[in-house]
């Protein structure tokens, strides 16, 4: 059986909840391998909404077992707020498992992040503001808190006033104050419940290919908010693409089997940062209020534009992709014509492939290919050819263009709302 990766393809928003939530019917393990609640997933179950922010999708199938992995931020108040909000609903999440080695979010990541953009002025990065940035930046500085330390309360006390030290100037400059033994009683006072939860993710991962069970992992934000891969520095602190599942897990990259990229049939964008084929027009809104596009997690409505071929060609590349999984073909119902990026015009030179600086990427100019729309209502269609024949064709020349099979489409937001053209599993 096998070990499955889903990320966005595009700029986050896909739809990658949806597309996780059922392989998670068919998988043993649904590992979370990056980012933290920065992200936002929406499954619709049986007509039941759920917006998932820390816990992976796998939490909404029984016989999964949802785990985070290495590679996640965690901030525990939110962790249990969440899952205390599905116990209320009839959700077991007593299963949860959770790497002893990733790391927490503190208070004062969230106060540092509102100061760094506070700082950076009209350059900001457009956070969520949730303490993302500064806990992987802890991190990679060895200043972390994992959850491990949270069972060692004065290893915690060390950690903590290392960290806050560190930071003293910054922060008393911009008139904080952080009381150590506040942080270190709030987040030792998570030991408890949390110690069942902890395990050896890797091992246990492992274990279950080895038993030849399904494992899917799934990441967070996406393969345009890479920090390596991405619009720089116009992205998240973690790897979202596919190398990422490896370190965020403890899983070696030859136990892959397949990598799956989840793309809108249009592209939609938080926050700052380039976006070519961006509609500022009546089409975006059109768009924006159509898709529902407004942040799972903030609320921020979402940029808007037509489906940009180069972005899903490099997505394609970067994290060898074998599928796509198109969502969202249902709200390009009613547009008389449908334009394509297939190009860039950069300083009136055509460009096939996303640039290689930001600095030529924003200055990117779409080159667009019309195709013709539909008016039908395809949200009821179970099979491919049960598609208007102009979204049948919309389809086909996305995926000749992208470079990688489309095998699922979503048509709704429903479970049920998928069309199957090739199967996940085997």
């Amino acid at each position: 059986m096998p070990a499955i990766v889903i990320l966005g393809a595009q700029w986050g928003d896909e739809g990658k909840g949806k597309a996780t939530d059922q392989l998670g019917t068919a998988a043993r393990c649904v590992v979370k391998f990056n980012g933290g609640n920065n992200a936002g997933h929406t499954v619709v179950v049986d007509g039941e909404k759920f917006a998932l922010h820390l816990l992976p999708s796998g939490i909404l199938s029984p016989g999964c077992v949802p785990v985070i992995g290495n590679g996640v931020v965690v901030d525990l108040g939110v962790l249990f707020q969440e899952i205390a909000e599905l116990e209320s609903r009839g959700i077991d999440a007593a299963r949860l498992r959770i790497s002893a080695n990733a790391h927490v979010i503190t208070p004062f990541c969230k106060v540092l992040d509102a100061l760094s953009e506070r700082s950076l002025g009209p350059r900001k990065i457009g956070t969520t503001g949730r303490g993302i940035g500064p806990a992987y930046s802890d991190k990679a500085s060895r200043l972390g808190i994992r959850i491990q330390d949270v069972f060692d309360r004065e290893l915690l006390r060390e950690r903590v006033s290392a960290a806050v030290e560190q930071k003293r100037a910054l922060l008393e400059s911009a008139g904080e104050e952080v009381d150590v033994e506040a942080v270190v009683a709030e987040l030792s006072g998570y030991a408890e419940r949390l110690r069942p939860m902890v395990a050896d993710v890797g091992r246990e991962v492992n274990a279950a290919l080895d038993a030849g069970e399904t494992v899917v992992f799934e990441g967070g934000q996406s393969t345009m908010l890479d920090i390596d891969h991405g619009t720089y520095p116009f992205v998240t602190s973690s790897n979202a693409t596919a190398g990422g599942a490896c370190t965020g897990t403890g899983v070696g990259p030859a136990r892959i089997d397949r990598v799956v990229g989840i793309a809108k049939a249009y592209v939609t964008r938080v926050g700052e940062g380039p976006f070519p084929t961006e509609l500022l027009d009546e089409a975006g809104e059109r768009l924006r209020c159509n898709g529902g596009e407004f942040g799972t997690t903030t609320g921020r409505p979402r940029r808007c534009g037509w489906f940009d071929v180069p972005v899903a060609r490099y997505a394609t590349r970067v994290n060898g992709l074998t599928d796509l999984v198109l969502t969202k073909l249902d709200v390009l119902g009613g547009f008389a014509e449908i334009p394509v990026c297939v190009a860039y015009e950069i300083d009136g030179v055509r460009v096939d492939e996303v640039p290689v600086t930001q600095a030529e990427f924003a200055r990117a100019k779409p080159v667009y290919e019309l195709f013709p729309g539909w008016d039908e209502d395809v949200s009821s269609c179970r099979g491919f050819r049960d598609l208007p024949v102009e979204a049948q064709d919309y389809v086909s020349t996305l995926e000749g263009l992208s470079g990688c099979p489309i095998s699922l489409i979503g048509v709704g937001p429903g479970r049920d709302q998928t069309i199957v053209r090739r199967s996940l599993l085997p």
